[in-house]
């Protein structure tokens, strides 16, 4: 793909983009159809939103499998065909992918509900009652941060639905795993990554309640934390140094004062989407 700086990218939410099999719902072939459209509007990467197999509770932003395709979307083979085409046509393409949280539904929260101990430090648990809440953090779906399992006696952490729970990015091996699932998609064709939320991996290992009554959205305790540059480093050179790709944040509650922190001191991103013209009114 060469330098990124001068392409132009082009969005596609495949679940409303194209439907070629008359289900009501878009899919993979139907992106490959209007590849020769999308070159001629100058296209050169496209960003598709997730397509992997999701409970669609947050518009496939609740991964069960980062490895697959959601079948309402097409096949692996769909896809490699669609990788292909593009290729043909000096098309990139960048995946969406979220990091922060899995879906419930995913096999490594399964596991961890069944018990597996390394499953459960994938993920954010605390032993406890139900009577007493690890925090007072509120999710960004509105009620409290934390859902109690009582065949385990733990809660865990879920920043966004109940059905996403946050991972563990203290645990080396849950980022192990990440690193070498994001390696497998750079080898199969992807040109880079559009990565969800990247700003929330790390969060404050005191778990302090935020200040307020009540539940509190309490992002100073989990965005922009120190750790967040070490684990970005460390998957910049575990996945993109030496490689010819692209790594987007989407970092929330990013500030003109600290966007530099991830682009400029470290370049741990290429970009990332800048959120303050949307808070102007």
């Amino acid at each position: 793909m060469g330098n990124f700086k001068n392409k132009v990218v082009y969005q596609v939410y495949p679940k409303s983009f194209c439907d070629t099999n008359g289900d009501g719902e878009g899919d993979l072939k139907g992106i490959t159809s209007k590849l020769d459209y999308l070159q001629e509007l100058g296209v050169e990467l496209l960003w598709s939103t997730p397509f992997f197999p999701s409970p669609q509770r947050d518009n496939g932003y609740d991964v069960s499998d980062y490895c697959a395709v959601d079948p309402r979307f097409g096949t692996m083979e769909e896809l490699e065909e669609l990788i292909a085409e593009a290729d043909k046509r000096n098309i990139g393409l960048m995946f969406d992918m979220v990091f922060n949280h899995t879906s419930t539904e995913h096999e490594w929260f399964r596991k961890a509900l069944a018990g597996d101990e390394k499953y459960q430090n994938y993920y954010i648990f605390k032993d406890g009652t139900p009577d007493k809440i690890p925090t007072n953090w509120a999710s960004k779906f509105g009620g409290p941060a934390w859902e109690y399992v009582p065949s385990l006696g733990k809660w865990y952490l879920h920043l966004f639905d109940v059905t996403q729970a946050d991972l563990n990015w203290e645990n080396p091996e849950l980022r192990q795993e990440i690193y070498g699932m994001m390696n497998r998609w750079l080898d199969r064709g992807a040109d880079g990554f559009r990565m969800d939320v990247i700003s929330l991996l790390a969060k404050d290992p005191q778990l302090p309640d935020g200040t307020g009554s009540g539940y509190v959205f309490s992002p100073e305790y989990f965005a922009f934390q120190p750790r967040l540059h070490d684990y970005l480093r460390e998957m910049r050179r575990a996945c993109f140094d030496g490689r010819d790709c692209m790594c987007v944040g989407e970092t929330s509650f990013v500030t003109t004062q600290n966007a530099g922190s991830v682009v400029d001191d470290g370049r741990e991103l290429d970009m990332l989407f800048q959120f303050d013209v949307m808070d102007m009114d």
